[in-house]
């Protein structure tokens, strides 16, 4: 029935909020128990967008202590916050559920001071968490990934970086242990920067953790600790737009990935998590993504890139995911459960590379941005004549010369072994600067970036290459070959690497030493590298490029008894 009269502006922001309104209840309830509040704080509490939350907190009057604030304790008219009888008043309506929640406010005899906090029931409740009542047992390993989550580099916000609390990453790891069995299972995190991994694998000593992801910085601290604790987990670097790592590629029993929260994004990231599974009938994905209650069409639109893919929607646990920022969505994001089917790898097959460089909300790799996916300018070469143009090229520019795209490039070797190779780089992939230049041999190699670089990886490639920069373009020679053990082992390593780097090191280990076996080489390589077993060169994470020459020199004065 539509009320009669006028309506002051708190209960029609409510009546306008119709069955949705529970969410402006909630907060309202939290702002009335007698806790102060920052903004932030009440948008993470009710899942609820910071708009909402302050269209709500304009038509209260507020008790303020600096940035602080809530509802002055007790005013008149609001039931105790900790009766969960409902309404004490006989006149007001009563929940027959039983279900409205720790705080209630009802009455029709509210003070004008508090306009709008009348006629109606405030109730704090939330849909039932799977896994909350777990949480008591383990306040040890909260308390740990607390202290993880705030040692951790400082996010991104041009990679969409917003940390996860740690309650979160928590309840991650104590799901999939209560719906999955971890025993010998493998998980695969399709980008880490809420340090998921950490605390399965320290929850779940039994399940085999990778970590695939872009910055550098994640991928060397989560290494850190899991080599300090002890923890099964490894890390490979990717930018996921390029491909998975190849020992990434159907490994995985489960993957759980927090990706950039466009469509594109979205797909990208979960057709990569299809690559990963290694078990295509039982193999799980469990998907962290969360919208504005004001934007249901962005979510229509992740969603229907899901629905592209061909997976099931076996369970959404809305709300389960909470994050210290993203306040246009509430500081929150839903846990999907997707399940393949067999149309899954074929529809990932078909899409996984039209997804493009633009993925995240913002930065020059946004989806709104025009620069990343254009064509490097002909000019860029000046009298360079290359044997191979990698990337993205006008028609005209050398029409005759061979192409390559940099998914390609980097997947397998090049069918033939050109001297002279330009590579064009968009703006969104300057990370895969280094890995572009050790997939090939080339003596001579042009890069062409979109601007200036910022910070030319010489140092890392200084076994194999010396580089200049000229503007936006990049200078690469191919220096010549070592005359030590030492160097001729770590250039052939180098300079192999689309293969395993172990397998590498071995027959090279064995050739410059002469006194070891194939078994006493591995043994002699996993003594000094332990994280060089079944991995490439391409995907090793940069803290380990840079430990790659002291551990090849060890190698070669470990006894063979090792």
């Amino acid at each position: 029935m539509e009320p009669s009269g006028p309506m002051d502006p708190l209960m029609a922001l409510v009546a306008r909020a119709g069955v949705d309104g529970r969410r402006l209840r909630n907060a309202l309830a939290a702002l009335s128990d007698g806790r102060w509040w920052t903004l932030a704080e009440l948008v993470r509490e009710t899942a609820t967008s910071r708009r909402t939350i302050e269209s709500l907190l304009r038509e209260v009057e507020l008790e303020r202590s600096g940035d602080r604030f809530r509802l002055p304790k007790p005013p008149a008219g609001l039931a105790d916050p900790t009766d969960r009888t409902g309404p004490t008043d006989p006149a007001s309506p009563v929940d027959p559920t039983g279900l409205t929640g720790p705080a209630s406010l009802t009455g029709s005899t509210g003070p004008a001071g508090h306009a709008g906090l009348t006629g109606f029931t405030v109730s704090k409740a939330v849909p039932a968490d799977p896994v909350a009542h777990l949480l008591p047992d383990h306040t040890g390993l909260l308390a740990r990934m607390d202290e993880l989550i705030t040692k951790a580099p400082r996010g991104r916000h041009t990679l969409d970086h917003v940390a996860a609390t740690a309650d979160t990453v928590v309840r991650r790891a104590l799901l999939l242990d209560a719906r999955f069995w971890l025993d010998g299972a493998r998980l695969l995190c399709v980008g880490d920067h809420d340090l998921t991994s950490l605390a399965t694998a320290m929850l779940h000593p039994g399940v085999e953790v990778t970590v695939v992801d872009l910055d550098e910085r994640i991928l060397a601290y989560i290494a850190d600790q899991a080599d300090r604790l002890g923890l099964n987990v490894r890390t490979r670097w990717a930018d996921l737009r390029l491909g998975l790592p190849a020992s990434a590629q159907t490994w995985a029993d489960l993957v759980i990935t927090d990706p950039p929260y466009t469509p594109e994004g979205v797909g990208l990231f979960v057709a990569r998590g299809v690559e990963g599974l290694r078990d295509r009938e039982q193999g799980r994905i469990l998907l962290a993504y969360g919208a504005s209650e004001r934007t249901p069409a962005l979510a229509l639109k992740v969603q229907h890139a899901l629905s592209q893919l061909n997976l099931v929607n076996e369970a959404i646990y809305p709300d389960f995911n909470r994050y210290l920022g993203a306040e246009a969505i509430g500081s929150a994001a839903d846990l999907y459960v997707l399940r393949p089917t067999t149309r899954t790898w074929p529809a990932v097959a078909a899409r996984v590379d039209g997804y493009g460089t633009a993925i995240y909300t913002q930065g020059p790799q946004s989806v709104e941005s025009t620069g990343s996916s254009e064509s490097a300018p002909a000019s860029s070469l000046g009298e360079f004549t290359p044997e191979v143009l990698v990337g993205e090229w006008p028609g005209d520019v050398f029409p005759k010369v061979p192409r390559a795209r940099l998914t390609t490039w980097l997947a397998k070797p090049y069918a033939t072994d050109p001297a002279r190779v330009a590579i064009a780089v968009p703006a969104a992939l300057e990370a895969a600067l280094p890995r572009l230049l050790l997939a090939t041999r080339a003596q001579d190699i042009r890069i062409t970036l979109t601007g200036p670089p910022k910070d030319l990886p010489a140092d890392l490639l200084s076994p194999v290459y010396e580089l200049t920069a000229d503007g936006s373009a990049v200078h690469v020679v191919r220096l010549p070959p070592p005359t030590t053990d030492m160097g001729r082992i770590l250039r052939r390593i180098l300079d192999n690497a689309h293969g395993k780097l172990a397998n590498t090191w071995r027959e090279a280990l064995i050739r410059a030493r002469g006194d070891l076996t194939k078994k006493q080489a591995r043994a002699v390589i996993t003594a000094v590298a332990p994280w060089a077993d079944d991995v490439t060169v391409l995907e090793l994470p940069a803290h380990r490029l840079q430990e790659l020459p002291a551990a090849v020199a060890s190698s070669l004065t470990v006894p063979s008894e090792t």
